[in-house]
């Protein structure tokens, strides 16, 4: 029996014990290879519609921010694909891809992830350019099924992010560009 002035011998081998290996990441099963910085930058750059599928009009959502920034700082027209809104930052939202004016070139899709295969295919039957999973999606089934039909893929990307990366906006909405300037921001008022 031991009293408070007794130290107590940790239990063999514990004081050398390893920690426990860190837990597997969240995608360690990714087999599929991304496009690189130049591929993604050729997707953009070809592109002249995007339509965003599962696009809200809560401006907490990540698709509404990128929404903002699409509208107000890219060449392109956008279209958003949600079947339970009428209009999304004062745009016609449409219920699929199928019902959209036009074709889309890329297709961002904010959905969670047992639906990327389904928009996947969807994207291939209305001759989508490019299937592009935002930040947090990885489906390679989804990839699978795009690039069988000759769609590029992007996964795990911020379309907003790359856009602003590839045109010099990181600074936009506070994004840390890494230039330090002496120069005064002029702010129009």
């Amino acid at each position: 029996m031991s009293d408070a002035t007794t130290p107590v011998p940790p239990a063999a081998g514990a004081a050398c014990a390893l920690p426990a290996p860190p837990a597997a990441p969240a995608h360690a099963e990714r087999t599929w290879q991304g496009p690189t910085a130049a591929a993604r930058l050729g997707i953009l750059s070809r592109a002249k519609s995007i339509a965003i599928v599962g696009a809200s009009s809560n401006p907490a959502r990540a698709s509404y921010f990128v929404a903002t920034y699409l509208l107000s700082s890219s060449p392109y027209e956008v279209y958003f694909v949600n079947p339970r809104a009428d209009e999304i930052l004062g745009h016609k939202a449409y219920a699929s891809l199928a019902d959209l004016p036009v074709v889309p070139d890329i297709v961002d899709v904010f959905r969670k992830d047992e639906d990327l295969p389904g928009v996947a295919r969807e994207a291939v039957e209305v001759g989508a350019k490019a299937l592009w999973l935002q930040l947090g999606s990885w489906n390679e089934e989804a990839a699978a099924i795009a690039e069988e039909a000759g769609l590029d893929v992007v996964m795990d990307r911020c379309v907003k992010i790359e856009h602003a990366r590839f045109h010099g906006g990181l600074h936009l909405a506070g994004f840390d560009t890494g230039v330090i300037s002496s120069k005064r921001q002029v702010v129009a008022r």
